[in-house]
């Protein structure tokens, strides 16, 4: 028993120290060989009776601690008492070291039934058909995508632009499978020549597309013929002292300030952090044009020409009694008035009318609540006893591109939680957009892994599209990021400021663009095809007993 503790231990550990903002890639491509090594051992020679019980609980250990030594940050999250949020950071951990230990469930009970060879293809596609999963539904959490460990090491994965980060999990995966089978056959056959080139076609798996990748990281163009001027807003706000209980005139003050002070010589943009308006409130969108918050940034605006403002905003719409409201929409209190809220993006240019997009991707508990029908009634109070909410903001269902009158940039409007999801990203560039603007407030957290590793996703986007990047963060860390994922500046987390950067303009669909996660659609295909042979074998195993 000791002997299982310590293979799941050691799983745990190998994908923790792996993983961004600080980890060591290199391990993950074994992470799963010690728990492979404990399902066969504790299959074929334990005398434990529940096997697949023991398979589910060892996996769990493993999977919980890489989730807990990885995403622990999420516990910074306050509730509203200003206590530390427990929920914030149990539910993701063990609803996700759950869903892992799952697959590795069905991993075991397909090995077992069908055997080896198409037991670890069979896990390969279900692993991948499960981070898709994890993608789509209403409790969607992708932060340990197994592709997502290269984000610190982007210079590995410049096919991304092909695969997107379901290449880089199929890369994870198939070396993982090669290297348990290599230690495997070694163990039975004990025959070195085997193992010398059982071993060799292991590390051809690693070495042929990270020397693709670095060779590609190197012919990549970096300069366009189209730049744009912009000035990133990094103001620095406690979103749970300050941010959101601010009045309004002094937030939008601070931020022109800052504005003011950075901008030098021809600005085209100025970007401000999601919801760095209006402090205190949310702002109307029933009439933006009356909004003093709006008509200051809108006269800040034209001190300099042809440029324009973007910013995060809180907001809401009211609907009119000709109006049908949409399913996000709430009643305001007595009276029979429907209203939605928002976390949106507004592009403000002067004399024109304001753009907005409305955050498509929420962050489930926060600002939706997943399954509302089902889980209202068991979890509403529960939820708002722990800062949660028992309603859902309002969405755009389009990924809405904003376009600048004044040249060619037209600007992909990404809020915070949006830019962890590649596909959805693409979206943006199929309407249109030639450039990246991020708009996030990471501040939530504290100084932690987090911000950090959410920066470090943003460089993904950038690889997958290959769109530079401009990124404005509350508290930082707010940065320009060029084609192949490098940072080329930034300003440090916890600094107010700003920082102006020249940000290529980049036409053009990247085969990611184009196909999204083509890797997916095969692995479901092979899961598909393998979940039939299995219930297929079933049923005939079942008739020949019969016959018999």
């Amino acid at each position: 028993m000791l002997k299982y503790l310590s293979l799941s231990v050691l799983s745990g550990l190998l994908f923790a120290i792996s993983w961004p903002a600080h980890g060591i890639p290199v391990f993950i491509f074994i992470a799963f060989v010690p728990l492979m090594l404990l399902e066969h051992h504790l299959t074929n020679f334990s005398t434990v009776k529940r096997k697949k019980l023991a398979v589910f609980g060892f996996s769990f250990l493993s999977f919980f601690i890489w989730n807990i030594l990885t995403t622990w940050w999420l516990f910074n999250s306050l509730m509203p008492d200003g206590s530390h949020s427990i929920i914030a950071v149990a539910v993701p951990t063990l609803l996700n070291s759950t869903m892992m230990s799952l697959v590795f469930l069905f991993y075991h009970i397909y090995k077992k039934r069908i055997g080896t060879y198409l037991g670890l293809v069979f896990f390969i596609a279900l692993w991948i058909c499960f981070e898709k999963l994890h993608t789509s539904w209403e409790l969607s959490w992708p932060w340990l995508t197994l592709g997502n460990a290269f984000a610190g090491w982007h210079q590995w994965v410049q096919w991304y632009d092909t695969t997107g980060v379901f290449g880089g999990s199929l890369w994870i995966l198939t070396a993982n499978v090669a290297a348990y089978y290599t230690y495997r056959l070694f163990q039975v056959t004990r025959k070195r020549k085997e193992l010398i080139k059982n071993t060799a076609i292991f590390l051809a798996i690693i070495l042929i597309p990270l020397s693709l990748s670095l060779v590609k990281y190197n012919q990549i163009k970096l300069t366009s013929d189209k730049t744009v001027n912009a000035v990133l807003l990094q103001p620095e706000l406690d979103p749970y002292a300050e941010k959101y209980s601010k009045d309004s005139i002094t937030i939008v003050n601070e931020l022109l300030d800052i504005a003011k002070k950075n901008a030098k010589g021809k600005v085209d943009f100025f970007i401000a952090p999601e919801t760095a308006i209006p402090g205190s409130g949310a702002l109307s969108e029933n009439g933006f044009a009356y909004s003093h918050v709006l008509n200051s940034i809108q006269d800040f605006t034209k001190q300099y020409p042809q440029s324009v403002f973007l910013t995060g905003a809180s907001t809401y719409k009211v609907y009119s009694s000709e109006e049908k409201a949409s399913e996000t929409a709430y009643l305001v209190g007595n009276a029979d008035v429907w209203v939605d809220s928002y976390n949106a993006a507004l592009q403000i240019v002067p004399g024109q009318k304001i753009e907005t997009y409305h955050k498509g991707k929420l962050v489930p508990g926060v600002e939706s609540f997943p399954y509302i029908t089902v889980l209202k009634p068991l979890l509403g109070e529960a939820m708002l006893n722990f800062g949660g909410t028992m309603a859902s903001l309002g969405s755009d269902k389009e990924r809405k591109v904003f376009s600048n009158p004044y040249n060619a940039a037209k600007v992909a409007p990404i809020i915070c939680y949006e830019s962890v999801y590649g596909e959805y990203v693409t979206e943006y560039v199929k309407n249109g957009a030639n450039l990246l603007a991020i708009v996030t407030n990471d501040s939530w957290w504290g100084y932690s892994p987090g911000h950090r590793q959410l920066l470090a996703l943003a460089k993904l986007r950038a690889i997958e599209t290959r769109k530079e990047v401009v990124r404005a963060a509350n508290s930082g860390t707010s940065a320009h990021i060029n084609v192949r994922g490098d940072v080329i500046e930034n300003l440090p987390y916890g600094a107010q400021g700003a920082i102006q950067v020249k940000a290529g303009i980049f036409e053009g669909e990247t085969p990611y663009v184009k196909y999204g996660d083509v890797i997916y659609r095969i692995a479901l295909f092979v899961f598909g095809f393998l979940f039939i042979y299995f219930w297929s074998q079933i049923y005939l195993s079942s008739k020949n007993k019969v016959k018999k």
